[in-house]
Order: C-alpha cells, then sequence, then structure tokens
C-alpha cells in the first residue's frame, strides 16, 4: 500500500448497517492532505449498529479516525460517514479533528467533504439482500463467517449458543444470538445436534434462511428437510443430494454407479461380527471411517488384528458425538496417498462445472492443514480424469449447490 507522497490521500471504508433506519451506509475516514500512503483498506472491521449501540458504534469511528490521524502524522483532519441519527446528539465523542457527512443508500448528501474528495464514490443504491435474516447454525469461526457475509450483503445475523460459548466471538458478533438448552450431564456440542430446538429458535426469531457451517448438521439429510417443512431456505444442497452423499456408504455406491473407480471397502457396520468378517475379506491395514460427517472425526487405521474391534468402538463413539450418527465403514488403507478435491459447483438441473482441484495432502490427524492451487505434481493425463471423474459423479446426482469431490491418490498414480 505504500505510494509516493505526491499521490491522493487514503481512503479507509468501513461499511456499516443501520439496524433502525434499515439504511446501508458506510464510514470512510478520509484525510484532506496528501500522505506518504495511498490507500488503505481493512475488510474485517464490520459493524452493526443497532439502536442501543449506536453511541458505541461513534466512538468506535472516533477511534479508528483517531489512530489513522496519529499513524500518518496529523497530516490533516478527517472525515467520518455515519448513519444520521448518529450525527445530531453524539458529535461530541467524535473529537474536533473529525468531521461528519451523511451517505446512505437511499439519499446522498452533498457535503463539502464530498467536495474535497472527488475520487471518493459512495454507492447509490444496493443490491437487494437474498434473505433478511440467516442464522448461523454453528459456532466460533464458521459461525463469525457467515454472520460477517450476511452483513456485508445487508442481511440481518442470528447466532446460537450453549452455555460454554457464552463467551465466544460467534455470540457477540451477531445482530441477535439465542442461548440453546441442553440436557443435564450432556455434551455442549448435542445441543448443536439438537435439530428441533434449532428449528424452533429460527422460527421464533423470524429467520428465513439456515447457513449450517461445515460439520454438526452441514450434511444431515434431515435438518435440510426440517428447514424444508418450517418454509426456511436450507443454504446448501438439496436434501436428495445429501440423502446421496451426506452418508459415505452411499456416495460410494452412487461413484460407482457413475463409473468412478473407489477404494475397496464395505458398507455401514453395525456389529463386531460384521467388521471382523469384512476384514478377513480384503485383510489389514484398513481404515475405519465415520459413515456421516468428516473433519477427520471418527477415523482409525489399523494395522494389527488386536486393534479392531477397539478402534471400530472408539471411532462409532466419536461418530455418534461429533454427528450424532455412530454408523461406520471400513476400507482398504491407502498408504501415503495424496489427497486431491475438485471443486464443482452445480444448477441442480444435471449441469456441473469444476472449479479445478487443490492439494490437500498435508494434514494432522486427517484434518488439512495447508491447500495448495493447483495441484502441480499430478500430470496432466490424470489431473484431466479427476476433472471428469467429478463432474460425471455430481452430473448424475443432479447436483445442487456447491460442493468436493475428494480423491485419493496412491503412489502409483
Amino acid at each position: 500500500i505504500a505510494s509516493q507522497a505526491d499521490q491522493p490521500p487514503f481512503n479507509f471504508c468501513i461499511p456499516f448497517v443501520h439496524k433502525k433506519n434499515k439504511k446501508s451506509v458506510f464510514t470512510t475516514l478520509l484525510p484532506t492532505t496528501p500522505t506518504p500512503y495511498r490507500t488503505l483498506l481493512i475488510s474485517t472491521p464490520i459493524f452493526s449498529i443497532q439502536e442501543k449501540a449506536s453511541k458505541m458504534a461513534v466512538i468506535r469511528a472516533a477511534a479508528v479516525a483517531a489512530i489513522a490521524i496519529n499513524a500518518f502524522g496529523n497530516h490533516g483532519k478527517s472525515s467520518a460517514f455515519v448513519p444520521t441519527s448518529l450525527i445530531a446528539s453524539r458529535t461530541n465523542h467524535v473529537g474536533p479533528q473529525t468531521r461528519l457527512a451523511v451517505a446512505s443508500v437511499e439519499s446522498v448528501e452533498s457535503s463539502a467533504d464530498v467536495a474535497e474528495a472527488p475520487h471518493l464514490k459512495l454507492a447509490t443504491k444496493l443490491p437487494p439482500p437474498p434473505f433478511k435474516k440467516i442464522m448461523a447454525a454453528n459456532r466460533a469461526e464458521i459461525s463469525v463467517r457467515i454472520q460477517r457475509a450476511t452483513t456485508e450483503l445487508n442481511m440481518g445475523s442470528v447466532a446460537i449458543y450453549v452455555d460454554e460459548d457464552r463467551y465466544g466471538q460467534h455470540r457477540w458478533g451477531a445482530d441477535e444470538s439465542y442461548l440453546l438448552e441442553k440436557a443435564a450431564g450432556a455434551t455442549p456440542i448435542s445441543a448443536y445436534l439438537d435439530i428441533p430446538q434449532i428449528i424452533k429458535v429460527a422460527q421464533e426469531s423470524g429467520v428465513d434462511a439456515i447457513h449450517p457451517g461445515y460439520g454438526f448438521l452441514s450434511e444431515s439429510p434431515q435438518f435440510a428437510q426440517a428447514c424444508a417443512d418450517a418454509g426456511i431456505t436450507f443454504v446448501g444442497p438439496t436434501v436428495e443430494n445429501l440423502n446421496t452423499f451426506s452418508d459415505k456408504t452411499s456416495a460410494r455406491n452412487a461413484a460407482i454407479a457413475a463409473g468412478v473407480p473407489v477404494v475397496p471397502g464395505s458398507d455401514a457396520l453395525k456389529s463386531e461380527d460384521e467388521v471382523n468378517a469384512f476384514v478377513d475379506e480384503i485383510g489389514l491395514p484398513v481404515i475405519i471411517k465415520a459413515a456421516m460427517g468428516g473433519g477427520g472425526k471418527g477415523m482409525r487405521v489399523v494395522r494389527e488384528r488386536k486393534d479392531l474391534i477397539p478402534f471400530f468402538e472408539s471411532a462409532s463413539s466419536e461418530a455418534l458425538a461429533a454427528f450424532g450418527d455412530g454408523s461406520v465403514f471400513v476400507e482398504r488403507f491407502v498408504e501415503k496417498p495424496r489427497h486431491i478435491e475438485v471443486q464443482i459447483i452445480g444448477d441442480g438441473e444435471g449441469n456441473v462445472i469444476h472449479l479445478w482441484e487443490r492439494d490437500c495432502s498435508i494434514q494432522r490427524r486427517h484434518q488439512k492443514v495447508i491447500e495448495m492451487a493447483p495441484a502441480w505434481s499430478l500430470s496432466d493425463e490424470l489431473r484431466s480424469d479427476l476433472h471428469k471423474y467429478a463432474v460425471q459423479l455430481t452430473s448424475a446426482a443432479k447436483y445442487k449447490n456447491a460442493g468436493t469431490v475428494e480423491f485419493l491418490v496412491d503412489q502409483e498414480n
């Protein structure tokens, strides 16, 4: 962002959503004289201004202005564009070095500040948001990201949390947050898997769409169906897609039917006898995987027969706690494979395109640490085959929305 001193001054923009007036405004800090820096763009500090928090919003704007002025050596006064309702009664919180002007999507008032900064472009109208209010049916980092996206699209955000997460960022970052109840002695995760309770909170809070994030209920056809039954949009694939692909054993069958190669494996196994019988057939080593969910949960590599049943029991228990379903299956273990993913997006009518591939082989405990795109180590022929297989599988299933088809590439390619 460094530039010459004779260039235009820096722009520092923060989009605001004013909940009381339902207006989107842009807060911009503009030194009126040139500085050694031309442009400073910060996208993360996005605030939802509620009526009770309006005073804090002005304090935040003033603090940012003061930081900018101090950081750039008092090169001049700054301008801050804030909601109309905040100007009359609270200008004393901003301080003498900051001037205020109004800039909303409904009306843009001309001011000396804008005249002094002709390079500043103000939006006169934003596109209509796809929904009015979205719930992030998840926690922590992914919930925060969902909230940020909803705010950027001028929509309300709703968070859910358990008592153990009461100090979590995802609780406080949303426009509204609701405490989930759980049974005595139950794990905190169980509340995030409680479909009836989550749907009830969504209905009572006026939510018209639910984004499940990843993990938890993100691949649950039962949750997607419950959303549909309640008249709430599930942000994700269709119920039919989830019935096919959320259960890895049915996904294997769909891949086989579509002519996509798969690792030798079983259907869902529920008893010790079934596990022993399948391992007798294909031999060791094998890997036990949760039939539902992902993220490395419910996975165990078995190299010795004495570990088979204990690992089967622990994998099933972990899968039940993480996804609400303890079903597992067994596959032949591929030694030191590369984990290659192909990103696809489909329209639900059988039209699917791929968005190329990434190498996710650097993992810890079966969870990805680094993703590299493109997967530079693949031959052109193999890369083309993986793209073809990904589109082939999802086209046959009439996949809707974005998705990822994951492949294991062994040492023989």
